[in-house]
């Protein structure tokens, strides 16, 4: 157990200190950011698809997976206590009409823990929820007979502390609900650069520094159903469901006059605070819109397993007052997934190769934003490999991933994304009655 634990921390120090910056999207200059959590690295290997549940792999999306006493182990003991812990390597390239970039970003995505306590069973664990992480420039030619650049930069996101229960109604049937506290702020800056009909820059830029620190409660309730059709065939089916609730955002604003040096220094020669109470927007709400799944699919138990599922998410609601822009919009999010597992022998004795899992997916999302009236939408495939490492059905999980976002269209930019991705999934037992004293 201890060998285990300390190879977690191993790793969370090693996805951490290999990165910080969580996206390099240009989107994530909207709303809260990017939607980091998509699942486990064996979620998202399937497209996405996070309906299957078993008993030695922790599914974050539906509570009702932490439970199930017919979920057990393959040689009839009892289920074990689970670790999940999860990271992803992001390279992307930039394309606009314009021109184009390369950008990359390494995160953490999760680690969490689920524990059997009968027909119950825990779960906990942090995530991050959004990032944001752009550098984006703007420029328009004709600002008083002069040019005017606009560079935005910004920084941050939204993380999630969980606390889950699940129970198991029947042999076929369980429910769960997952308790989560998002917290988190999101920094951006907006520097303005002058230039005169020489083209040359004025000595004195002006910046805006915006920050926003935000808290919020809300819950996520799962249902999983999984029956025998025959005796080789299994049906697997799960929802989720994520009422509306609130974020706090505590707001603070700042304009300075700075000189950036050539090395890219700033100097700052005079800070002003915006007096946001008298704007109502030193303290403000944003909505958390409400988020429905439900999905389905078929399989032999321990070799092979393909489903589809479906997410709605009512992101239309979404506002924040503290920052507003004509350009934009928010529509109702939706995304397909399509996706599933196969092992050509799970007790092969002879074929290391032959016990390991091999997945793949595809996804097709709209994201919920619409700029100059182009809708942001992503597709995506994805493949991966579980490797079986240790006893009791640890596992690490290599994930890959390949799409696009966004649109050249009406000068907005698309992102085309390679995610390598790495789990540990590492089970033991711990309420195990000793044979022998």
């Amino acid at each position: 157990m201890i060998k285990k634990l300390v190879l977690v921390f191993i790793a969370v120090f090693a996805i951490n200190s290999y990165g910080q910056e969580g996206t390099a999207s240009p989107y994530s200059f909207y709303g809260i950011g990017s939607l980091k959590f998509k699942g486990t690295v064996e979620n998202r290997s399937m497209g996405g698809l996070s309906i299957y549940t078993d008993s030695i792999h922790v599914n974050l999306r539906n509570p009702a997976a932490y439970a199930g006493k017919n979920l057990e182990m393959l040689n009839g003991e009892s289920r074990p206590v689970k670790f999940a812990v999860g990271g992803t390597y992001s390279d992307v390239k930039l394309k606009s009409d314009s021109g184009s970039a390369k950008a990359s970003a390494t995160t953490f995505d999760y680690l969490a823990m689920s524990i059997p306590m009968g027909k119950f069973g825990f779960g906990f664990g942090l995530m991050p929820y959004t990032s944001v992480g752009y550098k984006l420039e703007s420029v328009d030619d004709n600002f008083d007979d002069g040019r005017k650049s606009s560079r935005f930069r910004g920084e941050g996101g939204l993380n999630k502390a969980f606390l889950g229960l699940g129970y198991q109604i029947t042999d076929e049937l369980s429910v769960g609900i997952d308790a989560h506290y998002n917290f988190g702020n999101i920094q951006n800056s907006n520097i303005a650069f002058i230039y005169d009909d020489d083209g040359n820059a004025t000595q004195y830029q002006t910046r805006e520094s915006n920050r926003s620190d935000l808290s919020g409660l809300n819950i996520n309730l799962g249902l999983s159903y999984k029956t025998m059709l025959s005796e080789n065939l299994e049906l697997v089916s799960g929802l989720t469901y994520t009422p509306q609730s609130n974020l706090a955002s505590k707001n603070e604003r700042s304009i300075s006059t700075i000189i950036i040096s050539s090395t890219g220094n700033e100097t700052v020669f005079n800070t002003i605070e915006t007096d946001l109470e008298s704007l109502g927007l030193l303290e403000t709400d944003l909505v958390l819109p409400s988020k429905f799944s439900v999905g389905a699919g078929i399989g032999k138990p321990r070799k092979w397993f393909i489903g589809i599922e479906s997410e709605y998410q009512q992101t239309s609601n979404f506002s924040n007052d503290l920052y507003t822009s004509t350009a934009v919009k928010y529509e109702n999010a939706s995304s397909v997934s399509i996706g599933g597992f196969y092992i050509p022998q799970y007790n092969s004795f002879t074929s290391y190769f032959k016990r390991a899992v091999y997945r793949a997916g595809i996804h097709f999302e709209n994201t919920g934003l619409n700029i100059e009236n182009e809708s942001i939408n992503e597709f995506g495939i994805s493949f991966g490999v579980g490797l079986p490492v240790g006893s009791f059905f640890s596992n690490a999980n290599l994930g890959l991933e390949l799409g696009k976002r966004g649109t050249t269209n009406s000068n907005l930019i698309q992102e085309n994304f390679i995610n390598f991705q790495i789990s540990l999934s590492l089970n033991d037992r711990w309420f195990q009655k000793r044979k022998y004293d």
